[in-house]
């Protein structure tokens, strides 16, 4: 019985309703420039960023105590971890110092090449900090930090232990070359 209660109510609330026949607000955006807008653009347009000509992307520019580190979905933390600890041993080095950004992109990518093809998988870059320099910015440990995310066999990254170089050094871990994998499976007994 409340149900017939229930929508006797409901009825007699609803008397005098009609239906909307159109269903659909029309809205005009109205497009005016407020005055945070204004100068965010303005900043934006000033803004002086160094940019790397070769990947053009946007350069941080960071100090000698500034950390690398990255690391690719995939890689397991623990792993990381091991790498940033530098428990790994480190197959092949790398000196960058007193080159220019060009010489030292032009070594690193060719280095890190070689790497792969020998299937080493964890190797040291040592890119300085920077000290020296009038602005005090590290412009190679910069330009670095855009580079190796870019290099597909690049897994991950992090600034060395004090004992390698600290942050004037980074571990770089490659990606497993065919041999490795297949010897990975043989040694787990999978296909």
């Amino acid at each position: 019985m409340q149900n017939d209660d229930d929508a006797d109510l409901f009825a007699a609330e609803m008397s005098g309703v009609e239906r909307i026949k159109q269903n659909r607000a029309h809205l005009k955006k109205v497009e005016s420039d407020t005055p945070g807008k204004v100068v965010r653009r303005s900043l934006a347009v000033s803004a002086k960023q160094a940019l790397d000509p070769l990947a053009s992307t946007v350069v941080p520019e960071l100090k000698a105590a500034d950390v690398l580190e990255y690391r690719k979905d995939g890689v397991q933390h623990g792993v990381y971890k091991n790498l940033r600890m530098g428990r790994y041993d480190i197959e092949a080095r790398l000196d960058l110092h007193r080159l220019t950004v060009d010489e030292a992109r032009r070594e690193v990518f060719q280095f890190l090449r070689d790497c792969f093809q020998y299937e080493l998988r964890t190797v040291l870059i040592l890119h300085g900090k920077g000290e020296r320099n009038a602005d005090k910015i590290a412009a190679i440990k910069s330009h670095l930090s855009v580079w190796l995310p870019q290099i597909d066999e690049v897994m991950a990254f992090h600034s060395a232990q004090p004992r390698h170089g600290g942050t004037g050094a980074v571990y770089v871990m490659l990606k497993k070359g065919d041999k490795s994998k297949q010897s990975t499976r043989e040694k787990f007994g999978l296909r």
